[in-house]
C-alpha cells in the first residue's frame, strides 16, 4: 500500500510540475516566508522573547534533522523509492535527482513541521496556522512528486516533528513562565501569509533552468 501511494504521486509527464516539484523542495526559495515569520516575531516581542523563540527554532530543526538523518536513517537504512531495486525502474526521476540513499523517515517533513507545531503554539492565531501547515504539506509533495520518499516516511516525518514542535514550546514555556503571551496582531501576522503566497509565485514561474 506504502509503494502504491508513493507511486501515485510520484511525477508525471507534466514537465511544468517538474519545475514546480524541484524548486518548492529546496529551502532556500522559502526565503520570504521566513522573512515574514522573522518581522512577526520581531515586531511582538523584546530582544529576550526574540532570542528565545529563534532559538526553538534552531533546536527544532537541529533536533528533527539529527534524529533523522544521524540516527533513523542509518539504522532503519530503508532505501528511497529511487535507490530501491524492486521498484527504482518505476519511479519518475526529475532532473536525475534521486537524493541519499536512505530515506526513512523525511527530514524535510519533519523539519517543516516541526517548525510549523512551534510557530503555532507561539503565535496561536488559526489563520497562521493553516498556512504554515500548509507549507509544511507543500514541502512533503514535493518530496513525494520527485520520488525520494515512500509515504510512510512523509508521515513518520510529519509525527515526529509535531511531537518535536511541541516538546521545543514546552520548554520555552518553562524558560519563559513568567512572560505573558504577546497579543498578535492579524497584520503583522499576515505578512506570513504574504511570504508563502510570494515564495507560490515564484514557484510557479516556469523557469527553462529547471526545467
Amino acid at each position: 500500500m506504502d509503494t502504491a501511494i508513493t507511486l501515485f504521486f510520484n511525477g508525471s509527464e507534466n514537465l511544468y510540475l517538474d519545475g514546480v516539484a524541484m524548486l518548492g523542495t529546496k529551502a532556500w526559495i522559502w526565503i520570504p516566508l521566513y522573512l515574514g515569520i522573522i518581522y512577526a516575531v520581531v515586531r511582538e516581542h523584546d530582544l529576550k522573547h526574540i532570542l528565545w523563540i529563534f532559538l526553538g527554532i534552531a533546536l527544532c530543526v537541529l533536533l528533527s534533522d539529527q534524529i533523522s538523518s544521524t540516527f533513523v536513517k542509518p539504522m532503519v537504512a530503508r532505501f528511497r523509492p529511487t535507490h530501491e531495486p524492486e521498484i527504482m525502474n518505476l519511479v519518475d526521476v526529475v532532473n536525475n535527482y534521486r537524493g541519499g540513499k536512505y530515506g526513512f523517515f523525511s527530514s524535510h517533513a519533519s523539519n517543516t513541521m516541526a517548525i510549523a507545531t512551534y510557530l503555532s503554539l507561539i503565535f496561536r492565531q488559526r489563520h497562521t496556522t493553516i498556512v504554515l501547515v500548509l507549507w509544511s504539506l507543500f514541502n512533503c509533495w514535493t518530496r513525494l512528486y520527485l520520488g525520494v520518499h515512500y509515504f510512510g516516511d512523509i508521515m513518520v516525518g510529519l509525527l515526529v516533528g509535531m511531537l518535536i514542535g511541541s516538546f521545543v514550546y514546552w520548554l520555552f514555556t518553562l524558560k519563559m513562565k513568567d512572560k505573558e503571551r504577546a497579543h498578535y496582531s492579524f497584520t503583522r501576522l499576515s505578512v506570513i501569509t504574504y511570504g508563502f503566497l510570494f515564495t507560490l509565485i515564484i514557484i510557479s514561474i516556469p523557469w527553462k533552468l529547471y526545467y
